[in-house]
C-alpha cells in the first residue's frame, strides 16, 4: 500500500471554473481499542515520526512515577506537559509555575526559543522588538516535565535531551512497553525541540490515542492515562491555544475527544465513546491540507452532528485567498475511507 491523494487545492476565476493546482498525498489509520484496523486510506502502516503527537506519552513515565503528586502539579500544569502551546500569557505563567515547583529556572530548559505560535495562528506578524525566551517555545511545557522527572529521580538535569540520558531511556522503554515491541525497533530522530522522537506505523500511533481516550479504563495504565486524558480534555486551551486545531477538536468533542497535532502534518485523535483512535499523515508535510483531511475523516466516521460540523466548518473546505482577501481557490478532500473487513 502507498499514500493516496487526500486533498486537492484549486485555483481559478468564478467565470472560468477551478483547476486543480496541487494534490497532497497521505495516509489515514483508524483503529479500535485493541489496535485492530477498522478504517483506512493510503498506507495505514506508513512509518511516521510522531512529532508532538507523542507528548502525552513522553509525560507518561513522570505520571506513572507519581510525579504530579510529589510536586503538587495541578490539572492545568499536567496539560502543559502534553502541550504545543502558543506562547500566550496563560501558557508562560503555567510553565513558570511548574519550574518554580521543581526549583529550576527557565535557563534549565534545553528546547531553544522561537517566536510564539500565537502570531501565526491568528495571522499577525510577531513583534520585532521582543526578545523571546525558552518559555515561549511551544515545547517548554513538555521540557518542564522532563526536568521534573529528573528532579523526581534525583538525576542530572543537564543534557536531559540526550538519547542516552536515563530520562530518555525511560521514555523509550515505556513507549515500547505500550506498543509491545523492543525499544530498538522504534527508529529514533531528533525533534525540533532537540528531544528524541520516534517513528511508528501510523496504526500504532492511532492505537496509542484509542487507549488514551479510554482513560482510566486502560487495562495497563488506567490511572495515569485517565489523569493525562482529563488534563488534556479539561484544559484544551493550554494544550493548544487561540485559533489552534487541538483546541477546536477538543472543544467540539466536549470531553470525549483527545487530540494532538504534530509538526509536518501529523494529527492524532482518540474518540472515547466510539473506542477509536485516528492517526493521519500528509506525506509532504503540508499543514493546510491536514485539517481538511481530519474533518473529512471525522465526518466519514459519522462523528459530526450539526453542532460539531458548524464548529469545524472552517477546516472542512476552506477558501484560499490572496493578500488582498480575494478568493482564488479552495482546499477540498478527495478520499474515501475504506473499511477493513
Amino acid at each position: 500500500m502507498q499514500p493516496v491523494p487526500l486533498v486537492e487545492t484549486t485555483r481559478g476565476y468564478p467565470a472560468t471554473g477551478q483547476v486543480v493546482e496541487n494534490v497532497h498525498m497521505g495516509s489515514v489509520a483508524v483503529v479500535d481499542r485493541a489496535g485492530k484496523l477498522v478504517w483506512w486510506a493510503g498506507d495505514p502502516q506508513f512509518p511516521t515520526f510522531t512529532r508532538s503527537a507523542l507528548k502525552p506519552f513522553q509525560a507518561l513515565p513522570f505520571v506513572l512515577a507519581g510525579g504530579p503528586a510529589r510536586f503538587g502539579l495541578t490539572g492545568p500544569e499536567l496539560a502543559l506537559l502534553c502541550a504545543s502551546h502558543s506562547g500566550e500569557a496563560r501558557h508562560l505563567e503555567t510553565v513558570a509555575s511548574i519550574l518554580g515547583k521543581i526549583g529550576l529556572g527557565e535557563d534549565a530548559l534545553e528546547c531553544g526559543c522561537h517566536a510564539p505560535l500565537y502570531y501565526d495562528s491568528v495571522g499577525r506578524p510577531a513583534p520585532q522588538d521582543r526578545v523571546w525566551t525558552q518559555l515561549h517555545h511551544n515545547c517548554s511545557g513538555k521540557h518542564s516535565g522532563f526536568l521534573a522527572w529528573c528532579r523526581l529521580h534525583d538525576l542530572p538535569t543537564r543534557h536531559y535531551v540526550d538519547p542516552a540520558h536515563p530520562l530518555q531511556q525511560s521514555v523509550r522503554a515505556q513507549l515500547a512497553g505500550l506498543l509491545g515491541c523492543a525499544p530498538e525497533a522504534m527508529p529514533v530522530g531528533m525533534d525540533g525541540c532537540s528531544a528524541p522522537n520516534y517513528a511508528l506505523p501510523l496504526s500504532r500511533l492511532a492505537h496509542l490515542y484509542a487507549r488514551l481516550a479510554h482513560g482510566p479504563s486502560d487495562p495497563q495504565h488506567g490511572a495515569a492515562m485517565g489523569d493525562l486524558r482529563a488534563a488534556m480534555t479539561g484544559h484544551p486551551e493550554l494544550v493548544s491555544g487561540e485559533a489552534r486545531c487541538d483546541l477546536a477538536y477538543m472543544s467540539a468533542g466536549a470531553g470525549d475527544w483527545v487530540s494532538k497535532v504534530g509538526a509536518d502534518a501529523v494529527q492524532a485523535i482518540g474518540i472515547g465513546s466510539a473506542g477509536l483512535g485516528i492517526a493521519i499523515k500528509v506525506a509532504d508535510g503540508n499543514t493546510r491540507a491536514l485539517q481538511c483531511v481530519t474533518v473529512s475523516v471525522l465526518e466519514q466516521l459519522g462523528l459530526l452532528d450539526a453542532d460539531r460540523r458548524a464548529q469545524l466548518a472552517h477546516y472542512r473546505e476552506p477558501a484560499l485567498s490572496n493578500v488582498r482577501g480575494a478568493v482564488v481557490g479552495a482546499i477540498r478532500p478527495v478520499f474515501a475511507l475504506r473499511h477493513a473487513r
